[in-house]
């Protein structure tokens, strides 16, 4: 008897974990998701939502337990919205994580069989995250309270540590709680849009071992925080730096436009690939150091540059693939629609005495074939070629285009500049393995683009997001 309707009780064994995290099995051929499980459970479960082909159940009770299920690190991981997956096991999460990327690749992107390497694992499943940004909020009895939003709702679970974030940073979490709380300092209230502070965000270079504190603040004017910024560079001698950031917007976004430096620098210093940065408070940089290394070696494996190439990387950032790249390159030009990054790459570059690199900022689907001519007018005569002159006029496209768009992949704008440009290679790096196969399926289809490889790697353990770079020839 069919019983597919919303509050019906069945049981079912989830077979595979989905890419928003939840476990997934199938009863009487519909497919189901049910949070908080692992392949291999056996459970019972209610139906929350009951469609004609998908459901959605709330997990009733463990029947009987997956082999893959593990004890989870944190003892509010069945609570807190940070991690998906600590009862999975990890060699349990890689294989998920790789059959995201496939799959994807192969509903979404059409790619019958894509040529998908095995995923690159992390060393370190927990604490491994430089940077924690924690939305802040009051307890009922007015603690002041730190931490990741419970599953599915706007509650806030309130953390003295967290297992997946570097543990130096740990001891920050507890205390600078308690300093706020003992400074009486405002907390942001968004339904009614009073109160100061909104975040605490807290950053350290994996090498350097440098700190980086934040709070983000509707207003600038917190009583004694001067005081406060020197009693917490004498606490924590690793302490680089004390900064307030002013976001008075009504949003969902954590960062506002402007820092404010109490006291120290703005900025920590990391080394990556053996090159010195400088990330500050609101820059983008892989929570992750030790996997984005890894990566960037496969890129460079992979490209075998010969120090004769010209290179685009868009969406540059502070120069984290740029600087590396530029050192085996004849010549690159970073894209970025933030001028901040773009002036971080700048010093970054001359941090490290590179100099055949610029940084443009703007746009990147206008800025590519702006740089692809600049790129053009400085190649030697004795690269340019009869038959790149006839076939491509003063558009000489660069050798490579290496591309790593946010979450939500290139615009189409940039699709169509590429195959425009139509560069012989490409390297696509994305954190979302549903819009990189919705944009290499274009780049095959419209530019005539072929992929060479695919490769995963788990820049976020514990999670169910999967980063992959992949690699195509024109």
């Amino acid at each position: 008897m069919d019983h597919w309707q919303q509050g019906e009780t069945i049981d079912l064994t989830i077979t595979n974990l989905s890419s928003g995290g939840d476990g997934l099995g199938r009863w009487q051929e519909r497919v189901v998701f049910v949070p908080d499980t692992v392949p291999g459970d056996l459970v019972r479960a209610r139906l929350v939502q009951a469609k004609p082909t998908f459901g959605r159940a709330k997990l009733r009770q463990m029947l009987t337990p997956s082999p893959d299920r593990v004890r989870p690190a944190c003892i509010v991981a069945d609570k807190c919205g940070g991690c998906q997956w600590q009862s999975v096991s990890y060699p349990a999460q890689l294989a998920a994580k790789q059959q995201q990327v496939v799959d994807a690749l192969t509903r979404l992107g059409g790619f019958e069989h894509p040529p998908v390497l095995p995923i690159l694992g992390a060393d370190a499943p927990l604490g491994y995250r430089n940077k924690a940004t924690y939305p802040l909020g009051r307890s009922p009895e007015g603690a002041v309270k730190a931490g990741y939003f419970r599953k599915g709702s706007h509650k806030l679970v309130n953390l003295n540590q967290c297992p997946v974030q570097d543990d130096r940073l740990n001891p920050l979490l507890a205390e600078v709680k308690r300093d706020i709380q003992e400074r009486g300092w405002s907390i942001y209230n968004e339904t009614r849009h009073v109160g100061r502070l909104r975040h605490l965000s807290l950053r350290v270079g994996r090498r350097t071992g440098q700190q980086l504190l934040t709070l983000v603040s509707t207003a600038p004017n917190l009583k004694d925080i001067e005081l406060q910024a020197q009693v917490w560079m004498e606490r924590y001698p690793d302490l680089v730096g004390v900064c307030v950031n002013l976001n008075a917007d009504k949003t969902n976004a954590i960062f506002g436009p402007e820092t404010l430096v109490i006291e120290g620098v703005p900025y920590l210093e990391e080394q990556f690939a053996g090159l010195r940065f400088t990330i500050h408070a609101t820059t983008f940089f892989q929570v992750n150091t030790e996997q984005a290394e890894q990566m960037l070696q496969v890129i460079l494996n992979e490209l075998q540059l010969t120090g004769r190439e010209t290179l685009i990387d868009a969406y540059c950032g502070v120069g984290t693939l740029t600087l590396p790249l530029a050192q085996n390159a004849r010549r690159c030009i970073g894209l970025d629609v933030q001028p901040e990054a773009v002036a971080q790459g700048l010093a970054n570059a001359g941090l490290n005495g590179i100099d055949n690199v610029e940084f443009r900022a703007g746009d990147v689907a206008d800025l590519l074939p702006q740089a692809a001519l600049s790129l053009a007018s400085t190649l030697p005569a004795e690269m340019i070629s009869t038959e790149m002159i006839a076939t491509e006029g003063p558009g000489v496209p660069p050798d490579i285009v290496v591309l790593d768009p946010p979450r939500k992949g290139c615009d189409r704008a940039v699709l169509d500049a590429l195959v425009a440009l139509k560069p012989p290679r490409l390297v696509y790096m994305s954190c979302d393995p549903a819009t990189l196969a919705r944009d290499l399926k274009i780049l095959r289809d419209e530019g005539g683009y072929t992929l060479v490889k695919a490769q995963p790697a788990d820049f976020f353990p514990q999670t169910s997001h999967v980063e992959c770079v992949a690699f195509l020839v024109a």
